[in-house]
């Protein structure tokens, strides 16, 4: 069969490739040379991200637990049992009773197919995805200062920038695609700004790099301002024509004092003032920023959105806002309304005409109050409130902050839709098989607003259905009267209800490598800009933010800071790299040298404290302690103990009381003898 493009799944860039099929199987990929966003490169995982559909342990019978045991079961007994033990758990408890929480990695197909369930079908707003407890904040903000929850530019507009800033994500190893879009602007000219508390691939490039204390970054970004404001660098005219609540802004700026907010973070006040200068004076200039760190509050994301409106850094080729997806579908899934208080396209639940517009399409009601999020289903389970939860292709026992899922077991119903067995088996009562990439035709939306069409190219194993047609069948078996017959259908029905999405047809997607949004029936070919530059109106809104006083978690007893990291090191625990040899190796090589998990020391810190690498350590805290194993490296900030957030036991340990609380601990660091 002759190679067929489709889009690689494993990240959130969406670039296009070639794959190689051989009597039914997936033997190979390589990169498309005129895809827009990869232009014939592709990062490591994308060479084999074909081997994880070939892996001899995936799951192939849906199972469901007798007597203790998970037993091997049809279909039809599977979605039997579950539509059964959902009816029976909704009238006993009421229908916020029970929580569907997906993956970033779950096409659009499935995810809003599984938020129409909870809605129309169950009764709830109980939606997440289970990446909600790290961006979730970066939604809430765009909306209210842009008007959009996603990037303002395409990944190709990089190549036109004069300055580029990255904060927080190690581009290197989380998208290398998009590092490489940055190294080859640098290397055109482009200058280079970093920001964030670790050294990276980025900041060894950098023309500037501002190695702030933790959660500093309102200092700095504040402080930005003031010498935007100070020098007269503003984009007045833009400011004017485009945004609202200047002036508060203005009046807030004036307060800030470059030198106390250069003490805040650490950094150089004549390092803060050259960055700023540099990003207002660039004719375009482009803000990176990860979407995964899940200790950035509302307020750092605000002042982020402020710098680029103060120099009217948005509408224009090679400038933008680009909150970086690492999951393949983070942002589609969002789309789709994956989230508690928001239904597809944003629209908020709580806006009576917008559930009337879904109750109207969907001839059903839907619930007013908006449900419970991740964090609070799997963190306390909402009080003790929900009794089933439905987990498709998420394992929060692997890929969650917070580790301690033991609530699970004391559920009447834990369904799991997955491509392997993993942790979260233990606690299933239900688990269905789920389709691999290549076997199923649906669509993803990348970090660019592209949404693109994962094409099928073999068949998969026999008996196997995709995951959004088990979600049908089970509407179906509970009443709802529910007609798709191909993921197609359900995408006519998405370009219904979403306005931003009104003009995608699989027709469409399957040509010019997709459509960005706002792609409608006026503008087919969707926008791969957002914002352009001649658009009239007032579109943005500037943000108040409370000032910053101090940085930091230290004290004199714990004069260290750990910090809670859940982006750098995301691969590590991914169950698909698991299941590539080549990617096992690249992906999983700290963990070799440290089996049982690590915490990283900068390397000042462990010489003071006579600390080897390698060495067992004790983490103490006001509230508890924990053993691990160091890691010494000059990555991190002197004063900071950075722990991977996959080290799920640390946390509870140190702060048992409160383990979903701050991400900052101050800690004292010991050596354990025992």
């Amino acid at each position: 069969m002759a190679p067929k493009l489709t889009t690689c799944t494993f990240c959130g860039v969406g670039c296009g490739i070639y794959l190689e099929t051989q009597s039914n199987r997936l033997v190979g990929a390589y990169p498309s040379m005129s895809h827009p966003t990869n232009s014939g490169r592709l990062c490591v995982r994308g060479w084999h991200v074909h081997e994880v559909a070939g892996a001899p342990d995936r799951l192939k019978k849906p199972l469901i637990r007798s007597n203790g045991q998970l037993h091997e079961a049809s279909w039809d007994e599977a979605i039997s049992f579950i539509a059964e033990r959902l009816g029976q758990i909704r009238q006993k408890y009421g229908p916020d009773s029970i929580a569907f929480l997906n993956s970033p990695r779950c096409s659009n197909e499935e995810s809003y197919l599984l938020q129409k369930l909870a809605r129309a079908v169950i009764g709830t707003n109980n939606v997440d995805h289970g990446a909600g407890v790290y961006c979730n904040n970066s939604i809430d903000v765009l909306m209210d200062m842009l008007g959009v929850a996603a990037s303002t530019s395409s990944i190709d507009d990089l190549a036109a920038s004069e300055v580029i800033v990255v904060d927080g994500v190690d581009l290197n190893r989380q998208l290398p695609t998009i590092a490489g879009w940055v190294i080859r602007a640098k290397l055109k000219g482009a200058r280079l700004i970093g920001i964030g508390s670790r050294r990276n691939r980025v900041a060894e490039n950098a023309d500037i790099f501002l190695q702030i204390k933790p959660h500093t970054e309102v200092a700095l970004y504040e402080a930005m301002a003031k010498v935007i404001v100070d020098r007269a660098l503003a984009n007045l005219p833009f400011i004017k024509a485009h945004c609202s609540d200047y002036q508060a802004f203005l009046e807030q700026s004036l307060n800030c004092d470059l030198q106390k907010s250069a003490a805040i973070c650490d950094v150089p006040a004549d390092a803060i003032e050259a960055a700023a200068i540099s990003f207002a004076r660039a004719g375009s200039a482009a803000l990176l920023y990860s979407t995964g760190i899940e200790s950035r509050g509302r307020e750092s994301i605000q002042a982020m959105v402020n710098l680029v409106l103060l120099t009217g850094q948005v509408g224009k080729k090679g400038a933008g806002l680009f909150p970086l997806t690492e999951q393949n579908n983070l942002q589609g899934v969002c789309d789709m309304g994956m989230l508690p208080d928001r239904l597809p396209g944003y629209r908020p639940v709580a806006d009576p005409a917008a559930r009337a517009a879904f109750a109207g399409a969907w001839k059903a009601p839907i619930p007013a109050s908006p449900g419970l999020d991740a964090h609070a289903v799997l963190g306390d389970r909402g009080g003790g409130k929900v009794k089933a939860v439905w987990l498709d292709r998420y394992d929060p026992i692997a890929t969650a902050l917070f580790g301690d899922v033991r609530c699970l077991g004391e559920c009447d119903l834990v369904v799991k839709q997955h491509l392997f067995q993993t942790g979260l088996s233990e606690f299933a009562h239900v688990v269905l098989p789920t389709t691999a990439f290549g076997e199923e035709r649906v669509s993803f939306t990348s970090t660019e607003r592209r949404i693109q069409l994962a094409q099928k190219v073999i068949d998969p194993p026999a008996d196997l259905i995709p995951a959004w047609e088990q979600v049908v069948r089970l509407a179906q078996a509970m009443g709802a009267d529910w007609k798709y017959t191909s993921s197609e259908q359900v995408m006519d029905e998405i370009a219904s209800v979403i306005p931003f999405y009104s003009g995608v047809t699989y027709d469409n997607l399957a040509r010019e490598y997709g459509r960005q949004w706002p792609c409608t029936t006026e503008r087919p070919l969707g926008t791969p800009r957002l914002f352009e530059e001649g658009s009239s109106g007032r579109k943005f809104a500037f943000a108040q933010i409370r000032p910053v006083t101090q940085g930091g978690a230290a004290s004199g007893e714990y004069p260290l800071t750990l910090v809670i990291g859940n982006s750098l090191y995301y691969w590590h625990q991914s169950v698909l790299i698991r299941h590539s040899e080549t990617l096992n190796r690249e992906y999983r090589l700290l963990l070799m040298d440290y089996p049982n998990g690590f915490v990283e020391i900068n390397t000042d810190d462990a010489r003071k404290l006579q600390i080897r690498d390698g060495q067992k350590i004790r983490l103490r805290a006001a509230g508890g302690s924990a053993v691990s194993m160091a890691r010494v490296t000059s990555e991190v900030r002197t004063g900071t103990i950075f722990v991977p957030y996959f080290v799920q036991q640390i946390r509870s340990q140190l702060v048992p009381q409160n383990g979903n609380g701050s991400s900052l601990i101050p800690v004292r660091v010991e050596k354990e003898t025992a």
